[in-house]
């Protein structure tokens, strides 16, 4: 039903338009509402949705693995996040590249994209972050993309 949902939402789009999906397990106040795996309703989700990118939330362990990323056809954009952006401690760059490189054992690697989630924050309380904090994670971002995935 969500599947047929979001592809009746989308159905009039003008063909150059792209069109993205995030699936979004709260960020709220730098807490979150929702963790597991995406083995559940990856087949479905990356096989019927009819979106050009998928933005995934595998910043923590508690999204689970990167093998679910299997399903998802050849040709479409995976924004895997897989920097934690709730918290104002810097990530390790060589700790994200290992995790850029589980995710390409799924997908190739010029489908893969690192990125922040939700703008920071789900809502307009924002998470435990500095607008300083923020911009650092952004550059690690931009560091590490352009390190690894070119």
């Amino acid at each position: 039903m969500y599947a047929e949902a979001v592809n009746a939402a989308i159905r009039d789009v003008p063909d150059d338009m792209t069109v993205a999906i995030h699936t979004c397990r709260g960020n709220f106040k730098s807490t979150w509402l929702a963790s597991g795996s995406y083995d559940y309703v990856a087949e479905t989700v990356f096989s019927r949705l009819g979106v050009d990118a998928f933005f995934l939330e595998y910043d923590t362990d508690r999204a689970g693995g990167f093998e679910p990323l299997r399903y998802v056809p050849k040709g479409k954009d995976r924004r895997a996040r897989a920097g934690e952006l709730e918290s104002p401690e810097l990530e390790k760059k060589d700790d994200l590249k290992r995790r850029i490189d589980a995710a390409a054992k799924y997908v190739p690697l010029e489908n893969l994209c690192l990125s922040p989630q939700c703008g920071f924050s789900s809502t307009h309380h924002g998470n435990k972050l500095t607008a300083d904090d923020q911009w650092r994670k952004l550059g690690l971002v931009l560091e590490v993309s352009k390190e690894r995935l070119g």
